[in-house]
């Protein structure tokens, strides 16, 4: 079931692949490198329906690892480097029955955990003889989950020839966006661009360099490139589009950004680990209205929540429920606002702040926040209280040096010209720590 995809990609022999270290690697050097891998994880045992958990940097010996193990038919976990609690966790969830760690410089090394995979889900992937794929959340409030997909399912949604696009891999192996990144373009015979730093400058470089034409980002990264000023110290004239999801743009940012890069599209996506990338279509480059479909994708709006039904749906999670109804629709947890065809993201259901019995959505007031000249980052959550459930906080990073006491002050002005009462932060603190974790998503303190 996944053979065409490797039959395509074996037509575009002579065209780059993979861009890793300055070094161009054609269809036909990643297609001789994963056979390699292939033979080895015959030797070293490892077969259809073994759980094996791929470790390391997104390089090309990683992408050809992964390709290798979806030729055999195993279940693969992309794991980048963690924490050695964090990492044993991730194992003992999955389980994991082989681990292959991969260096930066390509070496890789393998070793046998003992254990076996038994979970049913497990099973279901064996009976049907396909790969599979285990992505684990981001886990920022509460433990994370590991989602089990089937591999050749999602390779589906690729089957349809477009233009092959120069893309950068911004999106680790170990994310949805990353993956789809890394399979879209390699179907379309286009050329991935690896990175081993993502800070705005690595990027603009990498851009400029290769000719990159897809950028794959999220908003938090979007703000720290026009912080920086990167875009405006390299060449991006071949850069077309940049697409942006995981977490709630701010409007401010997103016009901002348009502004900057004027011959750029900006495209809102919208996918989960849990149900794959959906098509869609935004309304304008500076408008955060979006449509949300196409083939093997419907929704629903019930209570102001969004409900998505996907083709490409996981199977489980290995350590929770999945919340899926008697339909098939998963309840996304993501509030929306809706304008005929087009739906706006609020934000996750668990963000929200209850202020007195009304209703506070973070991404709006950091929207507000990022109006003010000094403000270069922020971040809102809510902090109990005996008297009205909770208050709104704010946490920011200062774009220019401002006595403490005067920033709260400008910001509670500023806010109370441009939002309810119960909507401005009563504490704002100022941190020059990074408010984003290393999926480049931004972080939130659970209330």
């Amino acid at each position: 079931m996944t053979e065409w995809f490797f039959d395509r990609m074996h037509g575009f022999a002579a065209s780059d692949a993979i861009i890793h270290d300055g070094r161009a690697w054609t269809y036909a050097d990643l297609l001789t490198l994963t056979e390699r891998w292939r033979v080895e994880l015959y030797r070293r045992d490892v077969r259809p329906g073994q759980v094996v958990a791929l470790e390391g940097p997104s390089s090309v010996e990683a992408c050809a690892g992964l390709l290798a193990l979806i030729v055999t038919g195993a279940t693969v976990v992309p794991l980048t480097r963690l924490p050695e609690a964090k990492r044993a966790e991730f194992h003992e969830i999955a389980q994991v029955e082989t681990v292959i760690t991969v260096s930066p410089g390509g070496a890789h090394r393998f070793q046998n955990t003992g254990r076996i995979a038994d979970h049913e889900l497990y099973d279901r992937l064996r009976d049907d003889d396909i790969p599979g794929l285990v992505l684990f959340s981001s886990g920022t409030t509460g433990r994370s989950k590991a989602t089990v997909l089937d591999l050749a399912k999602a390779l589906g949604k690729y089957g349809e020839a477009r233009k092959p696009m120069r893309t950068l891999g911004f999106l680790n192996l170990d994310h949805i966006g990353g993956i789809n990144t890394l399979l879209h373009t390699l179907s379309q015979g286009g050329a991935l661009v690896t990175l081993a730093e993502r800070s705005p400058d690595d990027v603009c470089a990498a851009i400029s360099a290769h000719g990159v034409q897809v950028l794959p980002t999220t908003p938090t990264f979007l703000n720290m490139l026009l912080i920086s000023g990167a875009y405006q110290r390299y060449d991006l004239s071949s850069l077309r589009l940049i697409t942006y999801g995981t977490e709630p743009m701010p409007l401010g940012v997103l016009q901002r950004l348009h502004a900057a890069l004027p011959g750029v599209r900006l495209k809102q996506t919208y996918g989960l680990s849990e149900l794959g990338i959906m098509a869609t279509r935004s309304r304008s480059d500076d408008s955060l209205w979006v449509q949300l479909g196409g083939d093997g994708f419907d929704y629903q709006i019930r209570d102001g929540i969004l409900w998505i039904k996907s083709d490409m749906a996981m199977l489980g999670y290995l350590n929770a429920p999945a919340p899926f109804d008697e339909q098939g629709y998963f309840n996304t947890q993501d509030a929306v606002e809706t304008d005929g065809p087009y739906v706006r993201i609020l934000g996750r259901k668990s963000e929200i702040i209850n202020v007195g019995g009304e209703k506070v959505y973070p991404s709006e007031v950091e929207n507000v926040l990022l109006e003010l000249p000094f403000v270069a980052d922020a971040t809102v959550s809510g902090r109990p209280s005996h008297v009205t459930g909770h208050v709104v906080t704010a946490l920011v990073k200062l774009s220019e040096p401002l006595d403490r006491r005067e920033v709260g002050r400008r910001v509670r002005e500023h806010c109370a010209q441009r939002l309810d009462a119960y909507k401005i932060p009563m504490l704002v603190e100022v941190s020059e720590d990074d408010q984003h974790s290393d999926r480049f998503k931004k972080i939130r303190v659970a209330s």
